[in-house]
């Protein structure tokens, strides 16, 4: 019996040698897959918390999501993200706030956070704003209507094809009443043989006085403009200029559509979220921001009034477009040179009247349709006998102060759509990026706000360790796309 029991004895030894180092490398390379995953979900739940740390005025102004690596302080860079990063680590993987922690739980993998390191980030205003641009389309949906980009395309065929912003009808007026002016004081000879010296009147006179006045007088109301200002050399375009911006290494893909549909949706997104006269946001920084955009000036004041400007040598070079083509009207014209030029006994007058009387009743139309589009009236780019309003009387004798009606065509809105769309893109994609830093700048705790400190997209190496020395190098990319 004895020698029976050494051989099961010597059989059990055999067997354990080899069983027992499967279990223990199989016990062990669960406790290895253990910690892998616990050290995985702790940076995917560490990540999540960085994501949702977007900065909430800048969704909830212009619907975009970034992370603001300053969070709210003087600094902006990958090192506080990084830190807020470990910190969410540390008490991802920690077990001190569970219930007697210290009684009922044992840590069996022992983990701690090593390292957090962003190896790649993408800004808002990375890509000359390409990114800003991308985020804003996609923030705006799909509930914008296609048949406006046709009208767009349509309006700006119009304006290019017939030179409207080419020339200036203001310059043109001057130069004609200048030659107009010459021949005053100079000899003429009478019917009845006498001699007598030349007075010509300008008929257009009292127009070019209420031109002198200045357009936004004629306009508005310049007790109701808005007087904010802003300093654009503080913004990040300015910044951008001089090669001060952080700029990521994260490159995103942008549109490779059809470039001006992409530029129509931004643009959408901008009239969308931005003010401008006659629909103003009370809390920004500027009051016409969309004005702003086109103009570039510091004041709402001046930058109304460039655009108002704009808008009214636009509106008189298509009304005297009109008034060119129109037989009726030019008959009246031609009339009325005539007469005073025969008073005047100089024919030779006659073709220089006849220019100044066109831009003169071009220019008192103009104002009409500029106060009609700030009051929420619509005029047809083109006017027809049926939508011109002054009769060539009323407008020598400048009488404009009728009240606007509602009128048919493009809007005040649609007049600042073909504006932008006539802007530099990489000039409006600025500007409505200084529109942005400068609105958040007004809101409590972001005095110090930087667009170019926003994160759309980061990507993180995280080192993990546990206490028998295991590592785990996790590398994870997260965006709000």
């Amino acid at each position: 019996m004895k020698r029976e029991n050494a051989y099961l004895t010597v059989f059990l030894t055999l067997c354990l040698t080899f069983i027992l180092p499967i279990c223990l490398t199989l016990i062990d390379g669960v406790r290895w897959s253990g910690a892998r995953l616990e050290a995985a979900c702790a940076a995917e739940a560490g990540l999540h918390s960085i994501m949702a740390e977007y900065h909430r005025e800048l969704l909830e102004q212009y619907n975009l999501f970034a992370i603001d690596s300053s969070y709210g302080t003087s600094f902006c860079g990958k090192r506080n993200t990084e830190a807020h990063l470990m910190e969410y680590l540390r008490k991802n993987l920690s077990s001190e706030d569970l219930f007697l922690s210290d009684f009922l739980y044992g840590d069996f993998f022992g983990l701690k956070p090593e390292d957090a390191e962003l190896t790649g980030v993408s800004i808002l205003t990375d890509q000359k704003g390409g990114v800003f641009r991308k985020r804003a389309v996609e923030a705006l949906g799909d509930d914008i209507g296609l048949g406006l980009l046709e009208e767009l395309k349509e309006w700006l065929m119009v304006i290019e094809g017939s030179g409207l912003e080419e020339g200036n009808p203001e310059e043109l007026q001057e130069s004609l009443e200048q030659q107009i002016q010459n021949f005053n004081g100079k000899e003429i000879q009478l019917p009845d043989g006498e001699t007598a010296v030349l007075e010509v009147e300008n008929p257009t006179e009292v127009l070019a006085r209420k031109r002198k006045l200045g357009i936004l007088r004629l306009v508005t109301e310049e007790e109701t403009i808005s007087q904010n200002s802003i300093n654009p050399e503080e913004l990040v375009m300015n910044r951008m200029g001089q090669g001060m911006v952080n700029v990521g290494n994260l490159e995103q893909a942008l549109s490779e559509g059809d470039g001006l549909m992409e530029r129509f949706l931004f643009q959408e997104y901008l009239l969308r979220y931005m003010g401008h006269y006659g629909s103003e946001h009370e809390k920004d920084a500027l009051r016409y921001q969309i004005e702003y955009l086109i103009a570039g000036n510091g004041s709402d004041t001046d930058n109304l009034r460039s655009v108002v400007n704009r808008l009214c040598i636009l509106r008189e070079a298509a009304n005297a477009m009109y008034l060119l083509s129109d037989q009726v009207k030019m008959e009246e014209i031609r009339i009325a040179a005539a007469l005073a030029c025969s008073l005047l006994a100089v024919p030779e007058l006659t073709p220089l009247l006849e220019g100044v009387i066109v831009l003169g009743w071009a220019y008192a139309e103009s104002i009409y349709d500029v106060k009609s589009l700030l009051s929420g009236g619509r005029i047809p780019l083109i006017k027809d006998s049926d939508s011109w309003h002054y009769g060539l009387g009323t407008a020598l004798r400048g009488e404009l102060q009728e009240e606007t009606e509602g009128g048919q065509g493009l809007s005040y809105d649609d007049y600042l759509r073909v504006f932008m769309l006539m802007t530099n893109l990489d000039t409006l994609t600025g500007r409505a990026m200084d529109m942005v830093e400068a609105d958040i700048r007004m809101c409590r705790g972001n005095r110090l706000f930087r667009l170019d400190g926003c994160y759309d997209r980061i990507r993180v190496c995280i080192r993990i360790r546990g206490v028998w020395d295991d590592g785990f190098e996790i590398i994870r990319e997260k965006g709000y796309d």
